[in-house]
């Protein structure tokens, strides 16, 4: 079962209806991946719920009524790990969009990836 995958599928079909906010089951990553999606402005908030925090909610963010997440695309699944190192990071839609990198240095978007000469598993591509 690919938790990220649904947890991104499920992030981009609410913000395509308007919702203000998502439930996703909870995973170390998928928090990870929110926390750091907050970081970039594209996820108003997120916080845990439920008694063994088994629920992670996510208030989406809006721009003058559109959603901040456009896009995206999984680029490594379960079946097919994709890695790349610090010179082989691909460019997101000419750099408008951000490729999400898992780094040993913890999560990095490409840009930062290509500048401190990091590399790892790509997870999604977000514009």
């Amino acid at each position: 079962m690919d938790t990220l995958g649904n947890f991104l599928t499920s992030l981009i079909n609410a913000q395509r209806v308007g919702k203000k906010r998502m439930v996703a089951p909870y995973s170390v990553l998928n928090e990870s991946v929110a926390n750091f999606l907050q970081t970039k402005g594209l996820v108003a908030k997120v916080r845990r719920k439920g008694e063994g925090m088994n629920e992670l909610i996510v208030t989406l963010a809006y721009e003058a009524g559109s959603p901040r997440v456009h896009g995206l695309r999984r680029l490594s699944r379960p079946g097919q790990r994709r890695y790349a190192g610090a010179g082989e990071i691909p460019y997101s839609y000419d750099g408008l969009g951000l490729i999400v990198i898992s780094t040993s240095q913890g999560l990095k978007d490409d840009k930062t990836a290509r500048s401190e000469g990091v590399g790892g598993e790509l997870l999604c591509e977000i514009w």
